[in-house]
């Protein structure tokens, strides 16, 4: 019988045969275990999800402030068209970013204010799509409750444990440039997944075309997502050449490819615009010397120091070992799942995403030195390119922990063999007291790391809450009078800053020539200045 039917028949939910649900742990006294993992992941969901709502209602309660200012005013007189052509000739050159946020503010604020909602429902449906995905490529079970725990916690730690919150999740010229993007990433790989499993020639004709399409958006949206999904896909276009075993045709490494592709003609576009070039001049050439490189790798280094100092990121391995656990304990013990990988795959594949998101990482450190000066690599939004695939991987490690602990914690029979014979035979072997309650230790211990990782999101989501619902109140009563102000014939008004998430407000700085924020909201009034209260 040949590989590609062993590996394809059997492999379902462990419904199967009767001696299939005894392997699994199927028999008497062993169902009340087996059903903890899903009720821990309830637990684990509902903390999670409740504060992915919060930040989700919260975006109601944004208001302009720094860069909105200017998207504002220039989404409502130049139109969508516009503002690209805006960008690309005299901002930074790119015309995605543009594009995206000439739609998101052609209505106002209303766009920014469900931009944050939008994020965590795409984001969150792409990254359980991937998983059920990758669980039905290695033909494990799908433990529905536990995967939704797992992506639920990794959205909460990545747009609430980091230092920029807000920038993260509820400022949309942040969330457009670096949470958007990994959005559109998942969901190009999924439409891959899906073309190879259709096998017709013109589905993965347009997934490739779509590829070339979405790969060159990317490239003139994020430079720091360019290098980190370029690093990714180049990877797995090499891991997927059929020689070596992953892959059984060359769809993957062809897509892989196409999207590389993209990705290169999107950044020559960019690059060699107009505003770019502009943006360029306004920071002091930086040659890679070896006191650059020196001073760089610094940066990168504060940046992983402020990342590993956060230990609510540990939740994500927490979800990764839960989910582990919920896959050994569902299904049954099946050797000959284990030859589909070609000899040594398993150990490359589990240490290349270290070596990948620290050269993405590090590129975007260099990147940022690059772009805003020293003080670059303290611009957290910019972390999420490799935040991202970063928990990925802690999730996917923990995932293998627990399954591995999970199969040492399988059900085995009593001491003494099989069970007597008659009506309870059929059962299936019974489950040691000392083993049952092992594994219901383990479940609840990564559950409740996961809950108390989750749990130490709620004061910074509680204080982000507190100031965003204040600034809204206070903002709302200064822009009602500007407009009275403006509708009566006033040519300058007074505005008293509002601050919010470490950003830009009018009057940043003491030269109003040079004070672009205060300059974007007068003209979004309609008024010739603004001044000081």
């Amino acid at each position: 019988m040949s590989r590609t039917t062993i590996s394809e028949r059997g492999e379902g939910d462990g419904a199967g045969e009767p001696e299939e649900r005894a392997a699994a742990g199927g028999g008497a006294g062993a169902g009340k275990p087996l059903r903890v993992p899903g009720g821990v992941a309830l637990v684990v969901a509902a903390g999670a999800a409740a504060l992915l709502s919060v930040g989700a209602f919260l975006g109601l309660y944004v208001r302009p402030t720094s860069d909105d200012w200017c998207a504002l005013w220039k989404a409502r007189d130049m139109g969508v068209l516009g503002i690209t052509s805006d960008f690309y000739l005299t901002q930074n050159g790119r015309v995605t970013n543009a594009f995206l946020t000439g739609l998101v503010y052609s209505d106002g604020m209303r766009g920014p204010k469900l931009l944050p909602a939008f994020l965590v429902v795409a984001l969150g449906a792409g990254l359980f799509l991937l998983a059920r995905a990758a669980l039905r490529a290695l033909r494990l079970p799908f433990p529905a409750p536990v995967v939704v725990a797992a992506v639920l916690v990794l959205e909460a730690l990545l747009f609430f444990a980091g230092t920029r919150s807000y920038q993260v999740l509820l400022w949309a010229p942040a969330t457009i440039s670096h949470t958007f993007p990994c959005v559109l990433g998942a969901w190009a790989v999924l439409g891959a997944v899906w073309a190879a499993r259709a096998r017709r020639r013109w589905a993965r004709g347009a997934a490739v075309g779509s590829a070339v399409v979405l790969g060159t958006a990317a490239g003139t949206l994020s430079e720091p997502f360019v290098a980190m999904s370029g690093l990714i896909a180049a990877a797995a276009g090499v891991l997927c050449l059929p020689r070596l075993g992953l892959a059984r045709d060359r769809f993957a490494s062809i897509w892989c490819a196409a999207w590389c592709a993209g990705l290169l003609i999107g950044l020559v576009l960019l690059s060699t615009s107009p505003g770019a070039r502009w943006r360029r001049a306004q920071q002091p050439e930086r040659p890679l010397t070896p006191e650059e490189l020196g001073e760089t790798l610094r940066d990168w280094a504060r940046m992983w120091e402020t990342i590993l100092g956060q230990w609510a990121y540990a939740g994500a391995l927490a979800a990764g070992v839960l989910l582990g656990l919920a896959l050994a304990f569902a299904s049954p013990p099946r050797p000959a799942a284990g030859g589909r990988l070609p000899k040594g795959a398993v150990p490359a594949l589990a240490v290349l995403p270290v070596p990948l998101i620290a050269l993405g990482s590090l590129v975007a450190a260099y990147g940022l030195r690059g772009g805003y000066g020293e003080s670059g690599w303290t611009y957290a939004r910019t972390w999420t390119s490799f935040l991202v695939p970063f928990l990925i991987a802690l999730c996917g490690y923990g995932t293998w922990l627990g399954h591995r602990a999970g199969r040492r914690l399988a059900a085995r029979p009593a001491p003494g063999g099989a069970t007597a014979p008659g009506p309870a035979a059929t059962a299936g072997p019974t489950v040691p007291d000392g083993l049952r309650i092992a594994r219901l230790a383990a479940v609840v211990a990564a559950g409740a790391v996961a809950v108390a990782c989750t749990a130490a999101l709620v004061a910074p989501v509680q204080t982000m809450t507190t100031r965003t619902v204040a600034r809204s109140l206070a903002w709302d009563r200064q822009d009602a009078r500007i407009r009275a102000e403006a509708a009566a014939g006033a040519r300058e008004a007074t505005y008293r800053p509002l601050f919010i998430g470490g950003l830009a407000e009018p009057f940043f700085t003491p030269v109003y020539e040079r004070d672009w924020a205060a300059q974007c909201a007068a003209a979004h009034y309609g008024v010739d200045r603004l001044n000081r209260p």
